[in-house]
């Protein structure tokens, strides 16, 4: 490995520490905060819990597919690099742009709703000047270097996990009926006479979608692997440290809101960062007599958006700048500064969000589209890392590799990528069925947008380059890229 460049470019400052709470810390946020009370609505609580558990099992073998690439060949925004070399230049460029579209536009959307969750105590401010605040503060934390970044989400995952452990134990307490008042939790856990789950297979399929969303932020142990003091050692203590505690406090959580709210509830659809005081968490807190529920969700929610907006503005200045090195985008993007921050990555992805916020004041039509643009690239980037994972393993072993040699092996190989595969394709197809049914086409370009302009992507490199799905036999096997041994000028 050029372990000299990358010391003299990305620094690699990150600990096991940071690695765990980066992966923990990027899908503990709004999505277990808010939207899990709609899960627990729509399919009923054993619906909800069903659907949160199969996609946890999909989310644990993508983490280990991309923890088994990440330990043999650790690189900064790995995604890009994994499917040029393991599947096709044309998939890597794709997924490269794709990914580096998908954060900024992420970075934007936190930005604004920032402003949105500032509104609950100051009413009366103008919401953009909170959103800018955000804005650049994250840029303050990104440009000093990758250790402020990494100690920042330490800290903000820290809040995250300790208000989750907060809730489950006023939770238990209160269903064993210590707090607060007395809950029928039987028949709160049963949906009356739908034995715990609402509107069938449609409905889990429906939360699919919204626990999709909520673990998204996972393959972020992907991207940080590159700029890790010891990869071989905290990437799969993350991944593993990791899954079991996202998959329990899912779990755990989505039983105990369903144990003491109805999921007729019309409250629990109705919550979202503008309305905190009906959070579930909220709500469950109030069930046990804490009064100042709704001031202390706010504060975690702002803690969780601040923090995604951190990890958006991350992850999308690395893919840029691993983008240029391996000839994706201009070259300016690849530069570092001495601390190893691409300087120049970091201010084309400010520049993005920045545009993308101001649309959401001066043109709310084009901000949605935009967002709607980004809607599916993080499952997008999902079904690249097991495309690439499963040709990567058939790849090492047609060379005549023995998995032996692999510090860290991905579980139930092929099974593991395959599933992941079908169910990201699943969810992709999830979305909004309900607008193929009606024609309603408006929806329909809204909601899968993404998948066309991947599709553009891929299609302008493969046709432009000429180039095709690389033979087994021929992958790259090394443990170098082109971003790694391009040095500074």
């Amino acid at each position: 490995m050029a372990e000299n460049n990358l010391a003299n470019n990305v620094k690699r400052e990150l600990k096991t520490r940071h690695l765990s709470m980066i992966a923990l810390g990027g899908c503990i946020g709004t999505g277990l905060f808010v939207a899990s009370g709609s899960a627990i609505s729509q399919a009923g609580p054993l619906g909800a819990i069903t659907a949160y558990i199969a996609i946890g099992i999909m989310v644990y073998f993508l983490m280990t597919s991309l923890g088994e690439m990440a330990t043999y060949m650790p690189l900064t925004g790995s995604f890009a690099t994994y499917a040029t070399k393991f599947v096709d230049p044309a998939f890597g460029f794709a997924m490269g742009w794709n990914y580096w579209f998908n954060w900024a536009i992420t970075l934007a959307v936190d930005a604004a709703t920032v402003g949105v969750v500032m509104n609950y105590w100051l009413p009366g401010t103008h919401q953009w000047i909170w959103s800018t605040l955000a804005l650049i503060l994250i840029f303050g934390i990104n440009i000093l270097s990758v250790k402020s970044f990494g100690e920042t989400e330490f800290w903000m995952s820290i809040i995250k996990v300790v208000t989750v452990i907060i809730f489950l134990a006023v939770g238990l307490l209160t269903i064993f009926g210590i707090l607060g008042t007395h809950i029928d939790v039987v028949s709160n856990l049963t949906a009356g006479h739908t034995g715990g789950f609402v509107g069938g297979f449609p409905a889990i399929l429906a939360v699919f979608v919204v626990a999709g969303y909520s673990f998204q932020g996972t393959e972020l142990v992907g991207i940080t692997a590159g700029e890790s003091a010891t990869p071989e050692e905290s990437v799969p203590k993350a991944i593993k440290q990791v899954f079991w505690r996202i998959l329990l406090f899912y779990i755990l959580s989505i039983f105990v809101i369903a144990a003491l709210i109805s999921y007729k509830n019309p409250d629990l659809l109705r919550a979202n960062e503008a309305h905190v005081a009906i959070s579930p968490f909220a709500l469950v807190f109030k069930r046990a007599g804490l009064a100042a529920a709704a001031s202390i969700m706010n504060a975690v929610i702002l803690t969780s958006v601040i923090s995604s907006a951190n990890s958006g503005m991350y992850a999308s200045t690395r893919m840029l700048y691993v983008m240029s090195r391996e000839g994706y985008a201009p070259k300016v993007f690849g530069e570092v500064n001495r601390r190893g921050i691409p300087v120049a990555a970091l201010l084309g992805t400010t520049a993005v969000g920045l545009f993308t916020f101001v649309t959401s004041i001066v043109g709310p039509e084009a901000y949605t589209y935009l967002v709607s643009a980004s809607g599916l690239t993080g499952f997008l980037a999902w079904v690249g890392i097991a495309v690439s994972h499963y040709r990567f393993r058939r790849a090492f072993v047609r060379q005549g590799h023995s998995t032996d040699e692999l510090m860290y092996k991905a579980k139930w190989f092929p099974f593991g990528p395959l599933l992941a595969l079908v169910l990201s394709i699943l969810v992709i197809i999830g979305q909004n069925l309900h607008s193929f049914a009606v024609l309603d086409w408006e929806q329909i370009v809204i909601t899968y947008m993404s998948v066309p302009l991947f599709l553009i992507l891929f299609f302008y490199y493969k046709i432009k380059h000429r180039t095709h799905l690389i033979p087994l036999d021929k992958v790259d096997l090394s443990k170098t890229s082109k971003s790694e041994s391009y040095t500074k000028k």
